[in-house]
């Protein structure tokens, strides 16, 4: 991929100094991404987030080499930056003055944040109720409009849809093209690091634009010959909210994991393609089993993520009870920082605080030193 972006920039929109690093989606992908001569260079650091090998699930399952891709490193915290630097690039250079988007939270964060970046108006219609209260405060903190109805994501989405069809707004929903083409990054970065693409990618399915996403990239990078195999894709939805396994939209969907809390997919059509051409599946995994990764995750592995995130994780541990993975490299795609869904972590490692008095003594004792 190229090293130099041919993307100009514009002074009232400055992106990162060259002599800090991270480049960024825009300028280190710009010659795999729809980017012109008139798209603003725009970057809050999103990109070049971590490939970390496990240190004990990776026994467990069998495999070769098991790596979590850390996306929750980006800058809201969730890899929907990845999309969203170029789906607001692409309406700044259109002239948009706002964006709007439905949102389960992720979304609504990016967006906000990016939108406050460029100067323009955000836009989010949310379920009222339904989305963690810690994604809530950055779109809040970054001064985004937040309209709550009563209704679930699916209304969300169509109402955002109306909307932008009859007023010069930016829907930044993953039914905008440029909001795969940013996510499909990730997949080349997991060839750079690996040099190849792995043998299977797991990770959550909600509306399913980031298995589209995935998918597109590592199709694309074995084109350009920089992998030499493609991934079995594997997604996951949580058993409440699993309308491509069931094959119908589910009316009401109800799981812990609020960002894949979704009963008719917007890419379902994709996600289908993506996971028949790769020769993977989708499946669904319960609550408690995406709470027993989550936790996992955060106590052997160190890795703190939200339910959503450990979905994949969850999955791949499915898998390996009746999959032979031996001799395979695995990578799990971590969506989303556990700081976003701070209400589950205080109700999954519940503990209780009683004041001790400040003595080296109690504190030993406290400790089992004494």
């Amino acid at each position: 991929m190229s090293q130099t972006s041919p993307v100009s920039k514009r002074p009232d929109l400055p992106a990162v100094h060259p002599g800090m690093g991270g480049r960024g989606v825009l300028q280190r992908f710009a010659d795999v991404l729809p980017v012109t001569d008139a798209t603003p260079d725009i970057t809050l650091g999103e990109g070049d987030t971590p490939l970390v090998r496990s240190v004990r699930l990776e026994k467990e399952t069998g495999c070769q080499a098991l790596y979590f891709k850390l996306e929750s490193c980006n800058p809201s915290g969730s890899f929907k930056d990845r999309g969203m630097v170029v789906a607001v690039a692409k309406a700044v250079e259109r002239g948009d003055r706002a964006v709007l988007c439905a949102s389960t939270g992720n979304t609504s964060a990016s967006a906000a944040a990016y939108a406050s970046r460029c100067g323009l108006e955000a836009y989010v219609i949310v379920p009222h109720g339904r989305v963690a209260e810690g994604k809530l405060a950055q779109a809040v903190a970054h001064g985004a409009h937040i309209i709550a109805i009563e209704g679930g994501f699916d209304d969300a989405l169509r109402l955002a849809r109306e909307v932008t069809a009859r007023h010069p707004i930016a829907l930044v929903n993953s039914v905008n093209p440029h909001r795969i083409e940013g996510q499909k990054t990730a997949a080349f970065e997991i060839v750079d690091a690996l040099d190849d693409a792995p043998d299977m990618l797991c990770l959550p399915v909600g509306n399913a634009g980031n298995i589209t996403a995935y998918w597109r990239g590592f199709v694309e990078c074995y084109q350009r010959e920089s992998a030499k195999k493609k991934p079995l894709m594997w997604g996951f939805q949580a058993a409440g909210a699993a309308p491509i396994v069931s094959g119908e939209p589910v009316p009401d969907p109800q799981t812990v994991a609020t960002a894949i809390r979704i009963g008719n997919p917007a890419s379902w059509q994709r996600a289908i393609e993506a996971r028949d051409e790769s020769g993977g599946d989708i499946q669904s995994v319960t609550d408690e089993q995406i709470l027993n990764a989550y936790r996992r995750l955060a106590q052997e592995e160190g890795i703190f993520c939200e339910p959503a995130s450990a979905a994949g994780v969850a999955g791949l541990l499915q898998q390996a009870a009746s999959v032979d993975l031996a001799g395979k490299t695995v990578v799990c795609v971590i969506t989303g920082t556990g700081l976003k869904d701070p209400e589950r972590a205080l109700a999954e490692f519940a503990f209780e605080l009683n004041p001790v008095p400040p003595e080296l003594a109690t504190v030993e004792r406290e400790m089992g030193l004494a």
